[in-house]
């Protein structure tokens, strides 16, 4: 039976999400590698600090309700990106899971959704579950990681998106290097700069 995913690494040699560029200039990443093969796929900021967000609170859930899984060690080698940057898609949706037979966690990605196939006559009924949840040819990525794999990637992640521009504290808009005018000030300060 072939496989509904374009890439299904199971289980991953290393996963990381970084990012490449200047701050306000950066291009986010996930790769994961299988021995020789590679996936990587663009994600937007955002996306990245929801996915190192999630993956923390599943590993605390998991470390609440399953008091027998052996703690979660330390990864000392953090996987870096390889070169190609060649992204095979860029992320839309994301979902995380727990394999527990094989106590590993699952990331899956799923591409954002071609605008092409959107352009067809719409149906004349609501769409059943099936077709819901089945979003047809759209590039999907499956990866299965250990808990420990995937909580370096989680603490990385945010480390990578704290390194980011930083945000204002009194508007919350991003200081660009430039400096910033920040309208909450009503023109009575002068342009903020970090």
């Amino acid at each position: 039976m072939e496989s509904q995913f374009t890439f299904d690494f199971n289980p991953v040699s290393a996963i990381v999400a970084d990012a490449v560029g200047r701050p306000g200039q950066r291009t986010f990443f996930l790769q994961a590698r299988q021995g020789a093969d590679m996936a990587t796929l663009i994600m937007e900021k955002e996306q990245v600090a929801a996915l190192a967000t999630s993956i923390l609170q599943l590993l605390e859930e998991l470390e609440k309700e399953r008091a027998d899984l052996p703690a979660v060690e330390e990864e000392t080698d953090v996987p870096s990106l390889r070169e190609p940057l060649e992204p095979a898609f860029r992320v839309g949706q994301l979902g995380l899971g727990y394999d527990e037979r094989q106590d590993l966690m699952v990331l899956i990605a799923q591409a954002v959704p071609d605008p092409a196939a959107g352009e067809q006559e719409p149906p004349a009924a609501p769409p059943s579950p099936e077709s819901v949840e089945d979003p047809g040819d759209d590039p999907k990525a499956r990866f299965y990681a250990t808990r420990a794999q995937m909580r370096s990637l989680s603490e990385h992640a945010l480390q990578v998106v704290a390194a980011g521009r930083p945000d204002c504290p009194l508007c919350g808009r991003v200081i660009e290097p430039e400096g910033h005018f920040c309208p909450r000030t009503n023109g009575h300060a002068f342009p903020l700069s970090i």
